[in-house]
This record gives C-alpha cells, structure tokens and sequence, in this order.
C-alpha cells in the first residue's frame, strides 16, 4: 500500500458517506452557546481572581 492508496481510504472513512454537514446543526445556536459558556468562565475566573 502506497501513501496515497492509505490517504484515500482514511478520506473515504472519514466522510462516512455523509456529504454537507448535519441539518439539525446550526451555527448560530452552536456559537451563541460558545459564547455563553465563554462569557460564563470569563465571569466565574474573575470572581475568584478578586484583589482582597
């Protein structure tokens, strides 16, 4: 087996068929939840980080 040969076989097990991406995902809900977890460590890292 040649480079190729095994490149080819691990691009055509990783599509798995599948063209596009998922319809149930959507980006905007995907990064607004992103953000939101984000925003949530940004808060709860400065509220332990406080000069006493």
């Amino acid at each position: 087996m040649t480079l190729h040969s095994n490149a080819a076989q691990l691009v055509t097990l990783a599509e798995g068929g599948h063209h596009g991406p998922h319809a149930s995902i959507n980006p905007f809900v995907t990064g607004g939840g992103a953000l939101l977890a984000l925003l949530l460590l940004l808060w709860i890292t400065t509220r332990f980080n406080r000069d006493r």
